[in-house]
């Protein structure tokens, strides 16, 4: 048998199942990989073993003693992940990437995203990995070391979901959950080769955008695979006994039948019923034009057109219809983002001047400035984002799904951003990675696909990871699955581990 980080999530999952594997051995091999590799990687800010071995003992008697549901279609049973850093999980402390925070008691209560990959049955490992509040696109906290891309050692994992993507892309785990309020998932999940999906807003029961200002925030799958990343999707979705999601809130977009998403991504052709161009064929919008053009200088590197060009090419060559386009300029988009921005920052939970101290430059300078805008101005800029997520939503509406570059830029180098400038480092995030944030704003659903590698440096032995972003309209999800895995099919990345 292959070493088990070799496996498919998808794989682990049915040899569980068989009882080929016990929780135990899965753990067992992932806490020694963890053990071994996070110091290079840094991956994970905390590690729980023994939480983890306890966990997986229960399983297994749990199992032994009464009906068994680990071959559901939502079922994870047994299949290790991680806890990103700015979740609670009762009992194990929360560090939010931040040295302000060192030293709080644990919470005594899980979040939600938590206790509903507790109940699909995951054994978490501990917590991976976030920047600072979570509010960077790299993740490089101060007192801790950085995340970096196991591709190349000298260069980040991308943020904030960036422990999460270097433990998936580094073998420490089989797939890892992310949040995404500007890019967090698909932004790390690029850096470092794998796949990220932001779901459609509304459609997770937890982190389904309703608690965050402007519904920037929500929760998705990481995974190395697109099957994979359509697995941790379903257990993501929590069902009732009768088949329907279990969701506290309005759907705002469609959910699917338990299993659907799975079998999305690995079907040979498109699902029926999503209103495609025709049988097994999508209409697809190419552009590399973002919402922050002419506010900030946005370059498309030659390795980010190379990526798109060798995406467009695999999906043309899988006979969709391909059009080049231009979103519509939108020079109120920035500026009302940035106010939205620093208004979600203003709610940070720290008042003592001391603690406000501790936290980076950055995180100082988004809080200091949201408290001081007035609630006209911020009121202002979401009635502009909501125009603006009406125009977005037409414009991709007009096609099956519209591709971008995934990112403008190769994987920074560990330490590129400005650590003294906020304006400065606010303005290289938007340069590095200018097609996320605007999804957020529309609510739409995406998927990062790694499509292209750079040739090979003494650093990136198997050359770095370059991708396309594949966007959806609304309740896309499984439009997007199907293409991604035509991709990843038609475009295989290097099979060995990079570590």
């Amino acid at each position: 048998m292959d070493a088990l980080h070799e496996r498919t999530a998808v794989e682990l999952r049915d040899l569980l199942a068989a009882g080929e594997l016990t929780p135990t051995e899965v753990t067992e091999h992932f806490l020694d990989r963890v053990d071994r590799l996070n110091p290079q990687v840094g991956a994970f800010a905390t590690v729980t073993p023994e939480r983890a071995r306890k966990r997986a003992a229960e399983l297994e008697e749990a199992r032994a003693a009464g009906p068994d549901e680990s071959s559901t279609p939502g079922s994870l049973w047994g299949l290790p992940t991680g806890d990103k850093d700015l979740w609670n999980r009762a009992g194990v402390p929360t560090g939010y990437g931040s040295r302000a925070f060192a030293g709080l008691p644990p919470a005594e209560e899980s979040d939600e995203i938590v206790q509903v990959l507790d109940d699909a049955g995951i054994v978490s490992l501990g917590k991976t990995a976030a920047p600072e509040l979570g509010f960077p696109a790299y993740t490089e906290p101060v007192g801790a070391p950085p995340a970096r891309t196991p591709w190349d050692l000298t260069r980040g994992a991308g943020g904030s979901s960036g422990g999460a993507a270097a433990a998936v892309a580094a073998g420490l785990l089989p797939f890892a959950p992310g949040s995404d309020g500007g890019g967090s998932i698909r932004i790390p999940a690029a850096a470092c080769g794998v796949v990220g999906l932001k779901p459609t807003r509304g459609l997770l029961p937890a982190g389904s955008g309703v608690d965050s200002l402007g519904g920037l925030v929500v929760n998705g799958p990481i995974a190395r695979t697109v099957a994979d990343t359509a697995l941790l999707l379903e257990a993501m979705l929590p069902r009732r006994a009768g088949g329907d999601v279990a969701h506290p809130y309005t759907l705002r977009a469609p959910s699917y039948a338990a299993g659907a998403y799975l079998a999305a991504a690995q079907r040979a052709g498109l699902p029926e019923g999503t209103g495609l161009a025709g049988p097994g064929v999508a209409r697809i919008g190419v552009t590399t034009s973002s919402a922050w053009d002419g506010f900030y200088d946005i370059t498309v590197s030659p390795e980010a057109r190379a990526a798109l060009d060798a995406g467009v090419r695999a999906l043309a060559g899988a006979g969709h219809e391909i059009d080049e386009t231009a979103l519509a300029e939108a020079p109120e988009y920035a500026p009302a983002f940035r106010t939205l921005w620093m208004g979600g920052a203003s709610a940070v939970p720290i008042d003592d001047p001391a603690a406000l101290d501790k936290l980076e430059p950055l995180t100082q300078w988004l809080i200091r400035i949201g408290r001081t805008v007035p609630a006209r101005q911020l009121a202002e800029a979401v009635r502009t984002l909501t125009g603006f997520e009406r125009s977005l939503v037409a414009q991709v509406g007009a096609y099956d799904v519209v591709v971008t570059p995934a990112l403008a830029l190769t994987p920074r180098p560990i330490g590129w951003y400005d650590a003294e400038d906020p304006e400065r480092n606010f303005e290289q995030q938007c340069q590095y990675t200018p097609w996320t944030s605007m999804l957020n704003v529309a609510g739409l659903p995406a998927i990062t696909v790694p499509t292209h590698w750079t040739e090979p440096t003494a650093d990136a032995p198997a050359g770095l990871p370059m991708g396309v972003q594949l966007i959806g309209r609304p309740g896309g999800e499984l439009t997007l699955l199907a293409l991604a895995a035509q991709l990843e099919s038609a475009l295989p990345g290097p099979r060995a581990f990079p570590l």
